[in-house]
């Protein structure tokens, strides 16, 4: 897969990494002469290029990519690439970094941006699913499938502690797809008893958040 990265900074050096480390084809794009280190990154290409230019991305051959990730510290920038690498180039998937939580809502398919990632929001919601108990924390939201990726830790007087997860009527269009304990993941399948504490990650339409929170935390929501 090839994927071009708008943002040569720590941010866009550490994406460039990992995807090369997976055996991905990576190109770091910035405009700023001093953030053009190729030896940071040794096996990424580079160019130093604005991307935010029709012209720039044309010199990138963006219409290669499979991906594109707007990672620069600029939300503006980051917009501009998503839209230019969508519309112009009919990039497949593209990524952009949020970095002021109150621009989050112009990060949409609107503007090119298939999915974004706020900093604040994940850092957030970690917290959220460290200390919480019984109330969902959303993670991610998928923006094409209109679904997100939620997390409850299961309180101890859940009414399905104990019981196999193919018996629990979860919601229409819900679907469990791990169960974490004592450090361990679990892939469920119908015989796997759930149990107290264990960290239960669904896929879930945001508007089935509320019932599957009351089916598996009713004393704590009313259900």
């Amino acid at each position: 897969m090839r994927v071009a990265i708008a943002g040569a900074g720590a941010v866009g050096r550490s994406i460039a990494r990992e995807l090369i480390h997976n055996g991905h084809e990576v190109l770091l794009i910035d405009k700023n002469p001093d953030s053009i280190k190729p030896e940071r990154v040794p096996d990424a290409e580079w160019l130093l290029a604005d991307s935010c230019e029709l012209s720039s991305l044309e010199e990138a051959r963006m219409e290669r990519c499979d991906v594109v990730i707007a990672a620069t510290g600029d939300d503006k920038v980051n917009l501009v690439t998503s839209l230019l690498a969508k519309t112009e180039f009919g990039v497949p998937r593209t990524v952009g970094r949020v970095n002021h939580p109150n621009n989050e809502w112009l990060f949409t398919e609107a503007w090119g941006v298939d999915v974004n990632v706020s900093t604040p929001r994940i850092m957030s919601a970690l917290v959220e699913e460290a200390v919480t108990v019984g109330d969902l924390v959303r993670l991610f939201t998928f923006r094409q499938g209109n679904a997100n990726l939620v997390e409850m830790t299961l309180p101890a007087d859940s009414p399905y502690v104990g019981k196999p997860a193919g018996l629990i009527p979860f919601p229409e269009n819900c679907a469990l797809v791990t169960i974490l304990r004592d450090g361990q993941v679990y892939v469920p399948d119908d015989d796997q008893p759930v149990e107290a504490g264990d960290e239960l990650l669904f896929v879930v339409p945001a508007d089935v958040e509320e019932n599957l929170e009351r089916l598996l935390a009713p004393s704590a929501h009313g259900g």
